[in-house]
């Protein structure tokens, strides 16, 4: 007998309930009837005694070829998972007193990254004496987001974090 989880349904003699909804592999209703005579009627045809629905009053249990039934459970669930888009938090740092050219291949890398369905997080690095003049950095980051506002949006506005000056940017 094998180890129930919550995810795979019983089969067969790991089925507990006293009566069942029984539905034929061609999926027509059979009726209800004893755990005995469904496990009995699923033997006669050579498939097996499947629980579909055991919250139900009374349990539905359908009478299938398990082994092809999981594996076509497996490969919906494999499409399923391929067509998921996985978003991903990319990074761009700065400085505060960053030159023009530095800025825009930045803002080129950004705007790749934003163009891959990514996120990216826009930080700007105080060094020394520089944590004094925040608004320097902040200047840096409106003018990042203002140049990538076709784009992208602000997802999360600038904020000062210890010696780093972050921004959350995402692609509109």
């Amino acid at each position: 007998m094998n180890a129930i989880s919550k995810d795979t349904p019983r089969i067969n003699e790991e089925i507990r309930a006293r009566e069942l909804r029984v539905v034929g592999p061609e999926n027509e209703q059979i009726g209800i009837m004893s755990g005995r005579e469904a496990l009995a009627l699923a033997e006669e045809k050579h498939l097996d005694l499947v629980e579909i629905a055991p919250n139900a009053k009374p349990p539905v249990a359908r009478i299938m070829n398990y082994g092809k039934y999981r594996y076509e459970q497996q490969k919906r669930e494999k499409e399923a998972k391929k067509k998921q888009k996985i978003v991903t938090l990319k990074e761009v740092k700065l400085r505060p007193h960053i030159e023009d050219h530095d800025f825009y291949v930045k803002m080129k890398n950004a705007s790749k990254f934003l163009g891959e369905g990514n996120k990216v997080k826009v930080t700007i690095m105080f060094r020394g004496r520089e944590l004094s003049h925040p608004e320097l950095g902040m200047a840096v980051l409106t003018r990042f987001a203002e140049e990538l506002k076709e784009t992208a949006s602000i997802e999360k506005a600038a904020k000062l974090e210890g010696r780093n000056m972050t921004m959350i940017l995402v692609s509109k």
